[in-house]
C-alpha cells in the first residue's frame, strides 16, 4: 500500500533526501528502520538540520532497546521529555496535580537512573551521582534487578518519596514507573510492613514497556488514585494515553496513524505513524515496530484497545501470529496471582512457561493444568508450566516475555 501524506506534511519533508524519490514517484512506501539507517545521517541532512546540529538545537541519540536493535536518530534536546511533560500537563486525570506543582519520582530501570546521572555529571558544578533530572523529577532505582532490593534500598526510596511529597503544600506527588518495578516495591513494602512510610501518590503512570493485566490490577488494588498507561517511543514521543479505567485515547498532535494487519484474520495490526512532531527527523509512514488490537478487529485507530507487543517478538503459529498480550490474557484468565511470566520455546513443538506469583505460592494443580492447556491451544506447542521463586531480568532492566531455545 502506498499513500501520499497531506500537503502540510509534504511541505515539511520535501527537502529531506530520504523522501525525494517518494515525492517524485508520487507515493510513499512504508518507512522501515533499516531504510532510516541506510546512509545515516546524510539521508536526513538539510541545511536547516546542519545548522541545528552546529548550534545544539538538534542532537544524535539512540532509541531505547529492550529486546530489539537500537537505532540512531536526530531530535531536539529533551524531545521525549517535553512530549512526556506536555501529556502529563494535559491529561484529564493528572493535569490538575501537575499544574498544582506536584513533583514526580521515577521508579524504572537502573539504566535510566544512570543516564540521568551521566547527563548531570556534564553540567558545571555537578554533584556526583545526582539523580534529579530537572526541578520536577527524581529517579529512585539504583539496582538492575528490583528483586534484589534490600530493606535499606526500599527505606531510602520511601524516604526520598516522602521528601518529594513534603515539598508540596498538600503532600502531593506523581509516581512515574515501570509497572514491574512498582509491583516489586509493593511486595517489599508489604513483606517488611513499611506502608506507614509510603506516601500515597496523586497519580501513577506506567509508560516504559508492556504492563501485564495482572500487574495493572495489582497496582490499582494498592493505590486509590488514577493508574494510567502511556504509549510512545524515543523517536516519536507519546501517541496514546489511557484513562483510569484502561480505555485508550489518541494523543496525536502533529501526527497521524494507520493500522495494517500483520497477517490476514489475526486481528493484530502494525502501527504505522506519520509524525512531524520532531522537526529535524519527520517520519512519514514509519513502521514503529509496535502491534495493536482494536475492539472489533478493524483498522480504525480510534478503536485500539491494546498495545499488544513488538512485531519482531510475535510468535508464529499454524493459526497465525501470537502477541505478548495474547499470552498475558490467557494467564490472567486462569489466575490473577501470576506476577512475572516467561515463555521459552524448548523444541519444534514444545515450550516451557515459567512464572512467579505475587504471594510466592504456586498455582494449584487444577490451575496449572488449565494454564498448560490454554498455552498449548494458543501456541500449538505442548506446554510445561513451572513455578519459580524469581525470574531473571534482562541487561536492559526489562523482562523478556519470549525466548527461543538458542537465546540466552
Amino acid at each position: 500500500m502506498n499513500r501520499m501524506p497531506s500537503a502540510d506534511v509534504l511541505d515539511k519533508v520535501r527537502d529531506i533526501p530520504i523522501y525525494r524519490a517518494s515525492i517524485e514517484r508520487g507515493h510513499f512506501p512504508i518507512l522501515e528502520k533499516p531504510e532510516i539507517a541506510r546512509g545515516f545521517p546524510d539521508n536526513w541532512m538539510t541545511p536547516r538540520l546542519a545548522r541545528a546540529l552546529e548550534t545544539g538545537e538538534a542532537e544524535f541519540v539512540l532509541s531505547t532497546g529492550t529486546n530489539h536493535a537500537r537505532m540512531q536518530i536526530i531530535r531536539p534536546p529533551y524531545f521525549l521529555l517535553r512530549s512526556y511533560y506536555r501529556l502529563w500537563r494535559e491529561h484529564p486525570e493528572l493535569g490538575a496535580s501537575w499544574h498544582a506543582g506536584a513533583r514526580r519520582v521515577s521508579l524504572t530501570t537502573v539504566l535510566a537512573t544512570e543516564h540521568v546521572a551521566r547527563v548531570n555529571a556534564r553540567k558545571p558544578g555537578a554533584t556526583p551521582g545526582e539523580r534529579w533530572l530537572d526541578d520536577r523529577t527524581l529517579y529512585l532505582n539504583r539496582r538492575l534487578d528490583p528483586a534484589d532490593w534490600e530493606r535499606e534500598d526500599v527505606e531510602r526510596m520511601l524516604g526520598e518519596m516522602r521528601e518529594v511529597a513534603g515539598a508540596h503544600p498538600d503532600g502531593a506527588y506523581l509516581l512515574d514507573c515501570s509497572g514491574y518495578h512498582l509491583a516489586h516495591l509493593i511486595r517489599k513494602v508489604s513483606a517488611w510492613d513499611l506502608w506507614d512510610g509510603f506516601p500515597r501518590p496523586a497519580g501513577i503512570v506506567h509508560a516504559y514497556e508492556y504492563t501485564p493485566l495482572n500487574v495493572r490490577a495489582y497496582l490499582r488494588s494498592h493505590f486509590d488514585c488514577p493508574v494510567i498507561d502511556l504509549f510512545g517511543s524515543t523517536e516519536l514521543g507519546y501517541l496514546f494515553y489511557s484513562d483510569a479505567e484502561g480505555r485508550y485515547r489518541p494523543y496525536l498532535t502533529d501526527m497521524s496513524v494507520e493500522l495494517i494487519p500483520v497477517a490476514p484474520g489475526s486481528g493484530i495490526h502494525s502501527l504505522i505513524v506519520t509524525s512531524v512532531r520532531n522537526p529535524y527527523m519527520p517520519l512519514v509512514r514509519y513502521r514503529s515496530g509496535d502491534c495493536v488490537r482494536t475492539h472489533d478487529g478493524s483498522t480504525d485507530p480510534e478503536r485500539i484497545v491494546s498495545f499488544c507487543g513488538r512485531e519482531k517478538e510475535l510468535l508464529p503459529t499454524t493459526e497465525g501470529p501470537v502477541a505478548q498480550a495474547d499470552l498475558d490474557s490467557r494467564i490472567t484468565g486462569v489466575s490473577g496471582r501470576v506476577f512475572l511470566h516467561h515463555l521459552r520455546l524448548t523444541g519444534d513443538d514444545t515450550c516451557l512457561l515459567a512464572y512467579t506469583t505475587f504471594d510466592d505460592v504456586p498455582l494449584t494443580p487444577d490451575e496449572t493444568a488449565r494454564l498448560a492447556a490454554d498455552v498449548t491451544a494458543l501456541t500449538g506447542r505442548s506446554c510445561q508450566v513451572e513455578h519459580r521463586a524469581r525470574l531473571p531480568i534482562g541487561r536492559s532492566g526489562k523482562y523478556a516475555w519470549l525466548t527461543a531455545t538458542d537465546q540466552p
